[in-house]
């Protein structure tokens, strides 16, 4: 009976994004003229992939945006070091995260935008790149990216499971509890950041089987660098501004650095040394700061 009315949300769900396909599109478009969707590859959304895929086994792994993006590469390079012959396609939604991301992937590593949520484009998507299995980093609950990687016996991992509260509450309402429940059925393995996402991820039914705690994989810091300078990891970072008092506005939108550099300006008056750190949601907003300031 659960599992006769879970396929029946989870045929509701494919309906519906069918038919918005043209709106998603329309929507599309729109984010392109704004700036948020890459110019050239927003195709590769509708699940029309720009690269051919290269022969032998291939792991999908899927980000959203730039923390679970940083968060996969250390997954990515344990990966080509444990298996070389294993081709790697990550994925990501914004392209904010991917000019970030780009210059931080090993050598070989295919990039693709990943494609919307409807039938025709993960269908298209998964046709083509065929994978072995699907790591999905965080939160990425989509039914139609799932369903069909089961469907097509693709293995799936979620790491870095995370549910916030206020979607919690949500699927855990009798109108979505089923839908996700199907869905968690559907991994081999979910790796839930903490203790309490573990048992969140219980509560929505997940199989305790497939549940292994490893920690939040955002606190693997590799090396990058920050700028040219002396500033080359995190550990240097914190002895160049050990002395200093510093505050971060982080994942701002256009407009809201007048009122933080306002603050700045304030706080300087009793902190002459402070340290202000603006971090746009979109790194082209940081060039038009960084030019006008």
């Amino acid at each position: 009976m659960a599992a006769t009315k879970s396929k029946a949300v989870y045929n509701v769900y494919r309906a519906l994004s069918h038919g918005l396909s043209p709106l998603l599109y329309l929507h599309l478009h729109w984010r392109k003229l704004r700036g948020l969707e890459h110019p050239l590859r927003w195709p590769e959304r509708l699940g029309r992939p720009s690269l051919p895929r290269p022969p032998g086994q291939l792991l999908w792994i899927h980000a959203v945006s730039l923390g679970e993006g940083m968060a996969a590469i250390p997954v990515i390079k344990q990966c080509i070091q444990r298996r070389p012959d294993l081709t790697i396609l990550m994925t990501t939604t914004t392209s904010s995260a991917f000019e970030v991301i780009e210059k931080r992937l090993p050598t070989g590593v295919i990039h693709q935008f990943a494609p919307v949520d409807t039938p025709s484009a993960m269908d298209s998507f998964l046709g083509h790149w065929k994978p072995n299995a699907i790591v999905i980093m965080e939160s990425e609950l989509w039914p139609n990216l799932i369903m069909g990687a089961s469907e097509r016996g693709i293995t799936l991992a979620l790491l870095n499971a995370r549910v916030s509260t206020k979607s919690f509450k949500r699927w855990s309402g009798p109108l979505l509890l089923p839908l996700v429940s199907l869905m968690l059925s559907k991994f081999s393995l979910i790796v839930p950041l903490s203790n309490m996402q573990a048992i969140h991820f219980q509560l929505l039914h997940a199989p305790p089987f497939v549940i292994n705690f490893s920690g939040d994989l955002k606190y693997v810091v590799e090396e990058f660098d920050i700028s040219e300078g002396e500033i080359r990891s995190i550990e240097d970072l914190k002895v160049h501004l050990a002395h200093r008092k510093v505050w971060m506005a982080s994942s701002i939108h256009k407009g809201e650095e007048e009122v933080i550099l306002g603050i700045h300006k304030v706080l300087m008056q009793q902190y002459p040394d402070v340290l202000t750190i603006i971090v746009p949601r979109h790194p082209q907003h940081g060039k038009e700061i960084a030019q006008v300031n």
